[in-house]
């Protein structure tokens, strides 16, 4: 098999984009996609700070690597969720690849933000994990965000993230969601703008860009997105690319081409958190802090049954 640019030997065919490439094409596909995607959409500039969140995973220290080596002014920024030993593992990740770079990552500890971890939560507020996740780490990411100075917020979501999410808002004909499904939401008062430019690139093409330039990063995926939605849809979407090429670069880019189509719902009339000053649109506290608080009254009640037991 020889490079569709070269002519030498390739090591990945990348059938949705009729191509077969070879290590330094591939790296140089995948940048160009990545710096294209940045002008396309208006994401940042070079003056501007950026910062991307990372997990650990190849997507999103793939993405930091690369705004790096295209001079953009890129922090990086852990939350450490306290999932078990994966939380330990992923941060060791993270932490080893912007010390062997010499960056700087911000590290967050929900456990000191909320009182609890992500799995502790769980048991308090009975909710779904990934639901929970996102709420805390959007919170966190956030403000994060804002209050270090930083004009974009940048996560590793690639194709495949995209294209599952644009089928499951298409399943419900949620078009909420629809209308606001795009690689660049608006910064708006304390809520800073937030980016992907990975969108168009498969996560086999970060894969192989990670393994290219010697990125590590944590192969396992976290232990409560086990039967979650978004992996059946990923699934099917898999399914109908092995039969279909480039289904979901298609789905995606026809869907980008008619999104005006859809109403976003009202706007909503966003004010300050009484708590913690964040914006929410919620009348009082914020879901965040309502959290908290509901783990502050969980911690309470167990120390008064353990008074009273005792």
């Amino acid at each position: 098999m020889r490079c569709s640019v070269c002519g030498r030997e390739a090591v990945i065919r990348l059938r949705h984009a009729g191509l077969r490439l070879c290590p330094e094409h591939l790296v140089a596909r995948v940048e160009k996609e990545v710096e294209g995607a940045i002008r396309r959409f208006r994401m940042f500039s070079h003056e501007e700070r950026v910062l991307v969140a990372v997990s650990g995973g190849k997507d999103s220290l793939a993405l930091w690597h690369i705004l790096t080596k295209l001079g953009y002014q890129a922090d990086g920024l852990y939350i450490d969720l306290g999932i078990g030993g994966y939380s330990e593992r992923s941060r060791e990740v993270s932490q080893a690849f912007a010390e062997e770079r010499g960056l700087t990552l911000h590290v967050v500890s929900l456990a000191g933000q909320l009182g609890a971890t992500l799995d502790e939560l769980t048991r308090i507020a009975r909710g779904k994990p990934c639901s929970l996740c996102g709420t805390v780490k959007r919170y966190l990411m956030n403000r994060a965000a804002w209050e270090g100075g930083y004009q974009a917020l940048a996560t590793g979501h690639n194709l495949d993230d995209e294209a599952a999410t644009l089928l499951g808002n298409v399943l419900r004909w949620d078009e909420g969601y629809l209308a606001r499904q795009y690689p660049v939401l608006p910064e708006e008062g304390k809520l800073v703008r937030k980016v992907k430019p990975l969108v168009f690139l498969s996560e086999r093409e970060m894969a192989a860009y990670c393994l290219i330039n010697g990125i590590h990063y944590l192969h396992e995926d976290c232990p409560h997105a086990q039967g979650a939605r978004s992996i059946v849809l990923k699934g099917v979407l898999n399914q109908l690319e092995d039969r279909y090429p480039s289904t979901k670069i298609s789905f995606l880019r026809q869907f980008l081409k008619v999104r005006d189509r859809f109403q976003p719902p009202e706007p909503v009339l966003l004010h300050e958190c009484p708590s913690c000053g964040m914006p929410t649109a919620a009348e009082g506290a914020c879901r965040f802090c309502r959290l908290k608080e509901r783990v502050a009254r969980h911690a309470l009640r167990v120390t008064d049954d353990h008074g009273t037991s005792a």
